[in-house]
Order: C-alpha cells, then structure tokens, then sequence
C-alpha cells in the first residue's frame, strides 16, 4: 500500500471500518449487516462433511484454532479441537458482559442523568449552581442534552446565579479501554459516570482558499453542535497522520496537512468525556437564552434536588444494541455499573473484568476464563473454547439471551449472502488482528439445536504489528476473510454431520 493510500485510509476510516482490524468493536451510525440484492437467486448449498483438520489446513491461518460444539439439549460435547486453550475471545468477551450485567442488574435496569441544583428558584432565577450528573448511561447522545436543556427552560429557569458543574464520579474516570491502541481510534474512547456519544467527537476538514477550515463537533441526526474542548491543529507534515495530547482543559490534536486531500471527516475519541458532555449542554443551555458559567468538574455528587431527569432505554434493549454493533463504551460501562452493584472492585478496568471472570468460572462454567476488560479490546484476555460453549448453554437457560445475539448471515464464495440458507445461526463475532471469534447458537437442517464456539488466532503475527500499522496491519484483511470463511466452513459441516 503506498503512503498516500495509507495516510487516507488513516484519516476517512469511520469508527466502523474495514474488517482487517477492532475497527468492528465500535458503533457505527446504521447496521453493518448488507442486504441481499432484490431478486438474487441463490442455489442450496451441497452438505459439507469435510474432516475439521482439513478444513483448518485449507485456510492456513496460521497460530491456532479453538472450538468446540455441543448438542444444545443435552450438553453434549460433539466435536472439538484445541478447545482448552487459552486464546483471545476479542468482542464475543461482550457476550459475557451481557450475561453478567443481566444476572446483577436485571433486564429493566436504566441509567439515569440528571440537570440539579442546591440553590432555590424564584421568579426563573436559580439562586445557587446547577450540576449536569452523570449516571454512567452509556447511550446518552445529543438529541438527550438537547431535550435536558430544553425541558430546563420549560421550568421558567431564564438565569443561574451559581457555578455550573459536571459530576462524572459514578464510574472510574479512565482515559482508555486499551493503552495499546492507536490515539485516534475512535472504538478506544475515555469512560467516566457521563458519557456522550460513545466518548466520540466528529472531525471534518473541507478545503478553504490555500489551506482548510476544520471543525470539531457533536453532531446527532438533528444538531451540529460545536466542540470547545477538542481542538485540532493542521501540522506541515505527512506522518503521522494524526498526533494527541493533553491540552488540559481540552483535547489537543493535531493532523498531517499532507494527508488531508480536499475534505472528509472522521469521528475521534474524547478523553475527557464529563468535559465533553457539559460543553455541549452549556451550548444549548445558552441557545434557550440560559448563561452557565464555565464548566467545572464536581469530584463528589452534591446534596441537590433534581430539575431535568433523561432517562435511558432498558438494559435489554442497551444489550441487543450493544452486541448488534459492537460499542466497546457500552460493554465497559455496563460491566463497571454490574461489578459497582456487586460491591466489587471497579477502580479499573482490569479489576472489574477480574470480578467478572470469578463469577463467569463459578456461574457459566467457564473454567479458567481470565478477563482483561468488558469489550474484549485488549488480548489479555484469554478463555478456551470450551469454556464459552460452556456459558452458551448454561445462558440458553436464561430466558431472553438467545434472542439478544444477532442473526449471523451464511454466504457464497463471492461473500453475498445466501437466502434461505437451511442452517440459521445467532451469534456474537469478535475481531482483532489477526484474531476472529464467533460464538452463539445454531439450528441444524433438521432442527437440531447446538451451542458453539470458535476461536481463530495468530498471537505471533499479531505481537509483530508495528505501532503504525495497528489500524489496518498488512494481510489482516485477508486474514481475515480466510477465518470467517473457515468459521462458516465448519458451521455447515456440524449441520450436515451432526443434524
């Protein structure tokens, strides 16, 4: 790939990009499912009984492969290979997280945010401050700052005589899922107790004159509002592409103006999310004709009486989405809220997944599951492919999961998907470089129910990405499309051997 290939790719890769990468661990704006073309005719795929070994050879993938698959009704083990080893289960992790957050907090669980103050009201004069505190919603959005501030002015309040405040304290303040992530990776965001937008800012560059005008902003289908606390700054350079550090009350990055091309957009990561919420309220706050001072961040949650509640969707929907589209925010967020119930550690990331892990091994049968985080982004984690056969079955037992996990297309040769295929699949994938995991259900030709797992990966070749090349490193797109071929491989042969 030439440099200019590289540093567009790099620049116009929307947070859910190219399958080579985690790019699949973050939300997209619409589902990645394609749709097959109006009036394709698809013929019925012949049985496919060739031996695992042959078909693991045939994919040359390299590392290992994992799996296991049992009789959903019985338990009983069918066929496995490798399937006590240790191996990264990359997003099918957020299966786990699924089940645990359910278990803790139940499936009519909501998060709530909350516009308060500790001061009286009188003639629409709010005599003390007002505090934007944050529940750990992981799907709060724009359009809900929007109606917040709306509904504030609906109150009469016209003024606030105090201080403005952001209370993001009901969850840990962590700048990142996975430090070994690239800066500008918009699947690898902050989290704290307020989250917006999945932690994510738009960036777009358009060509001005000699130079670009750029903008930073929090758009939703209904408002653009502008971004104060991410500023980005043109640098005359072609690599890298893009550079971040920490501006203190804000988000510094900057980006090589010999990648820019005439124009395009991106979203990008926030680091300093309760910030980032409180900016983007106090715009439209300000837009109702309603003046708060400069944010300020409340590092405890203040006696106050609340104003203006947003409150989310139930867990079950918050649940479905997240394992539909992947979002690392929502699994993170979810897990940390699961193990803070609990009274567990959640101070950070790797304790609270090590909490999920103990009740994972006891609950789900797991064995020796060993955690990293919530979303599945780092490899650290490691479970075996019997292990997650185990939490399928033990999970198809508790009424609703089934039907969060989303259905999983089969395809031809050319990638298209076939109708009507005879095996229908609902599962959770999961892919890193050069790691792919599937693991879910599957309903044979004959009705024949099984829970299976699969765990493709090439440690060695993954440890051996440069830093610069983690986006998108050479061949893991090729990688792989070869496992998820092998995946589907091997799906068809258990529905005509075992169906």
């Amino acid at each position: 790939m030439t440099n200019f290939l590289s540093r567009r790719f790099f620049l116009t890769a929307a947070a859910s990009a190219s399958v080579g990468h985690v790019a699949f661990a973050n939300a997209p704006l619409s589902s990645l499912r394609p749709v097959a073309r109006n009036g394709s005719v698809r013929t019925k795929p012949k049985p496919n009984t060739s031996s695992p070994d042959a078909l693991i050879n045939a994919a040359q993938l390299g590392g290992m492969v994992g799996f296991a698959v049992a009789d959903l009704n019985t338990g009983k083990l069918l066929e496995t290979n490798n399937a006590a080893k240790g191996l990264p289960p990359a997003s099918t992790a957020k299966s786990i997280t699924a089940l645990y957050a359910l278990d803790t907090l139940g499936a009519g669980y909501r998060f709530a945010t909350h516009i308060s103050t500790n001061g009286s009201i009188a003639g629409g004069v709010v005599s003390g401050d007002l505090f934007l505190i944050g529940g750990g919603d992981p799907t709060l959005d724009t359009n809900a700052l929007a109606n917040m501030a709306a509904k504030l002015k609906a109150l009469g309040i016209r003024e606030v005589r105090g201080n403005f405040y952001y209370v993001e304290n009901t969850l840990p303040n962590l700048r990142e899922v996975d430090n070994s992530q690239p800066d500008h990776v918009s699947y690898n965001p902050a989290i704290s107790g307020l989250n917006l937008n999945f932690n994510r800012v738009h960036f777009e560059w358009r060509r001005a004159g000699n130079g670009y005008s750029v903008e930073m902003d929090a758009r939703s289908d209904k408002h653009r509002p502008k971004v104060y606390i991410s500023k980005m700054q043109i640098a005359a350079r072609d690599l890298p592409v893009y550079t971040y550090k920490d501006g203190g009350r804000f988000d510094q990055w900057s980006v090589a103006r010999g990648a820019l091309g005439k124009g395009g957009s991106r979203w990008l990561p926030v680091r300093k999310p309760g910030l980032y919420a409180a900016d983007v309220f106090q715009t439209f706050a300000r837009s109702h004709g309603i003046v708060l001072k400069t944010p300020q961040r409340s590092t405890k949650r203040p006696k106050s009486r609340a104003l203006v509640t947003h409150t989310s969707a139930q867990l079950s929907t918050i649940l479905r989405d997240m394992l539909k589209y992947s979002t690392n925010l929502t699994a993170e967020v979810v897990g940390l809220t699961a193990t803070r119930k609990r009274g567990g550690r959640s101070n950070s990331l790797k304790a609270s997944a090590g909490e999920m892990s103990r009740w994972a091994n006891s609950t789900l049968k797991m064995g020796n599951a060993s955690f990293a985080d919530h979303s599945g982004l780092s490899d650290a984690s490691k479970v075996t492919a019997q292990g997650m056969v185990n939490a399928m079955l033990v999970a198809r037992r508790r009424a609703g999961f089934a039907e969060l996990l989303k259905p999983f297309a089969m395809r031809d040769a050319n990638r298209k998907i076939i109708k009507n295929h005879p095996i229908k699949v609902n599962a959770k994938t999961g892919t890193l470089n050069f790691v792919s995991a599937l693991s879910g259900y599957m309903v044979a030709p004959d009705g024949k129910q099984l829970a299976f797992s699969m765990i493709c990966a090439d440690t060695n070749r993954r440890r051996g990405i440069k830093d610069a090349d983690k986006e998108a490193p050479r061949g893991g797109r090729d990688w792989n499309r070869r496992a998820k071929a092998l995946q589907q491989k091997l799906i068809e042969r258990w529905g005509a051997v075992y169906g």
